[in-house]
């Protein structure tokens, strides 16, 4: 059975919109794509490939598969250990308006999320592994499906855009299980799902 983990890139006032590129998402007027770019480093890359490099499947939202798609089937130097996984590697997108899915690989989702979901992780062997996919790790955090969270949160506030935790997020209660720094400042954390949060005064 398969852990699920989301990771996801963050900025100090928690938004996670459009991290690789200006073009990457820019609904609702988003206009400051790309700000994490200039802080991938050589820890950065380290840490990603050794995430990716755990993953029996790959889960996205439609978004997120479709920038995917649009790049990483183009990367075929088998020395790209992110490529070589992403191409070889079972994908399932969640989508109930993706037609078609040409990436090698890929299953449409668009029946019942949960239950899906649920038998997925039941035949997957390593980790299901969620990248961004704003929309779909709400779903998932809301229904309680995951069992990791890797939170890069890079050194910059935009002000705008589209947050991990949105108003309206069902309280959850993580277990923190590893942190470090990159040189280039982002913080990268480690949480594991600990159930609902306990109150004191």
């Amino acid at each position: 059975m398969a852990q699920l983990s989301i990771t996801t890139f963050v900025t100090l006032d928690g938004v996670m919109q459009a991290p690789g590129g200006p073009d990457e998402d820019s609904s609702g007027g988003f206009a400051l794509g790309g700000w994490s770019v200039p802080y991938g480093d050589e820890e950065f890359g380290r840490f990603m490939t050794e995430v990716i490099g755990r993953a029996g499947a790959f889960l996205l939202g439609r978004r997120t598969y479709e920038i995917f798609a649009g790049y990483w089937p183009k990367v075929t130097d088998p020395d790209n250990p992110i490529a070589t996984k992403l191409n070889s590697t079972p994908k399932y997108v969640a989508s109930t308006k993706l037609e078609k899915a040409d990436w090698a690989g890929t299953t449409i989702i668009d029946g019942d999320l949960a239950k899906e979901v649920a038998a997925l992780k039941e035949r997957t062997e390593g980790e299901l592994q969620v990248h961004g996919s704003g929309a779909l790790a709400h779903y998932l955090m809301a229904h309680d499906l995951i069992d990791e969270l890797n939170v890069l949160t890079f050194p910059i506030v935009l002000g705008t855009g589209r947050r991990l935790f949105a108003s309206g997020a069902v309280p959850t209660a993580f277990r923190h299980t590893g942190s470090s720094v990159t040189g280039a400042g982002v913080a990268i954390h480690t949480y594991e799902l600990a159930g609902r949060p306990e109150y004191g005064s």
